[in-house]
């Protein structure tokens, strides 16, 4: 049985995403470009950039944030 890794918080659905690059995505060039999705919600949007991709997540996990 694998081992738990106790320095880490616990993992929540609500804070999961799927991430699906495009094929002219090269991280090593900063050139980022895909779709995101929000496992429980989801909400999801293309995105052209990585400041694009992070800021549309923080949208979704600052709405959950409000609902509480």
């Amino acid at each position: 049985m694998p081992r738990q890794h106790t320095k880490y918080s616990p993992l929540s659905v609500h804070r999961a995403f799927v991430v699906h690059f495009r094929l002219s995505t090269n991280l090593a060039r900063g050139q980022i470009a895909g779709r995101v999705e929000h496992v429980v919600s989801s909400q999801s949007t293309h995105f052209d950039s990585l400041e694009e991709l992070v800021a549309f997540m923080a949208r979704v996990l600052g709405q959950r944030n409000e609902r509480r």
